[in-house]
């Protein structure tokens, strides 16, 4: 009687995991990279530390293979706006923080990006490195900003 039970309690167990089986998991990001650039600004304020959304997820953990194109596009779409803002903050003080941060960026993206990132990569860097002149960012740009892609690379 025991074992009959046993076998229909196992049965049962293996009837309820099956739906999940079938399920993709890596199309989607986790729910803290589903912020407003505004989200993604305060946590790059922590950079060149660790920084984490919602306290415990890495930038690059925010790129997962196979993602869903409309999701792709909504995180993408904050992450730019994010680095628009930097980029602004960046070109009135060239070797402040707002240089690091978006290096950081940038070097978390390159850290979590495969092929179907690759767009959102460009979009990133041309946005970081934008001038209104069309010249080159400032060496005290390219030393904050390589400083703080050394550690989103490393850690983001």
């Amino acid at each position: 009687m025991l074992r009959c039970s046993l076998i229909a309690l196992a049965a049962a167990v293996v009837v309820i995991a099956a739906p999940g089986c079938g399920t993709k998991t890596n199309d989607l990001a986790p729910a803290a990279c589903l912020v407003t650039n505004r989200g993604y600004l305060r946590a790059l304020e922590r950079a060149p530390g660790e920084v984490r959304l919602a306290g415990t997820t890495p930038i690059s953990d925010c790129l997962v293979p196979e993602q869903q194109a409309g999701q792709l596009a909504n995180i993408g779409h904050e992450m730019i706006i994010a680095a628009t803002k930097l980029n602004v903050e960046a070109r009135r003080d060239p070797g402040g923080s707002a240089s690091l941060q978006l290096g950081y960026l940038l070097g978390a993206i390159a850290k979590g990006a495969d092929a179907i990132h690759t767009d959102l990569a460009r979009r990133l860097n041309s946005a970081a490195r934008f001038s209104a002149t069309g010249g080159t960012m400032p060496a005290s740009f390219e030393r904050a900003f390589g400083r703080g892609y050394a550690a989103g690379h490393s850690s983001g």
